[in-house]
């Protein structure tokens, strides 16, 4: 059985972690443009559309921006279709194997386990 709270457990975990927090941040970017421009349809002021299209831009360039990161990363692949449906069977594969992990195995007494401080 393998302890989950052992560091060396936590092997390429913050790959994993920075390309789900980054395809989170563009899904909620691309939410948030969508939002903003229904607004900006509803909205009957001058000087709060113009407002609403300064930020609409802004928000736009910022997705953008972590689209062509997550490209860069190889963590999207919106041009080739095959190997995107791979990377999304890929990610699909790690959530279910994280899930099924033991996070809180009943024996939770690490002692012996780490190198006793200096005193």
């Amino acid at each position: 059985m393998d302890d989950y709270l052992d560091p060396i457990n936590s092997v390429n975990m913050p790959e994993l972690t920075d390309s789900g927090i980054a395809l989170e941040f563009l899904l909620t970017t691309k939410t948030g443009i969508r939002n903003l421009s229904f607004a900006l349809t509803e909205t009957a002021s001058p000087v709060l559309r113009k407002l609403m299209k300064t930020q609409l831009d802004v928000m736009i360039d910022l997705y953008d921006e972590i689209c062509e990161l997550m490209m860069k990363k190889d963590w999207i692949k919106p041009y080739d279709l095959e190997a995107q449906k791979d990377l999304d069977i890929k990610s699909a594969e790690n959530a279910v194997s994280i899930a099924q992990l033991d996070l809180f195995p009943k024996n939770m007494n690490r002692k012996g386990l780490f190198p006793t401080p200096p005193k």
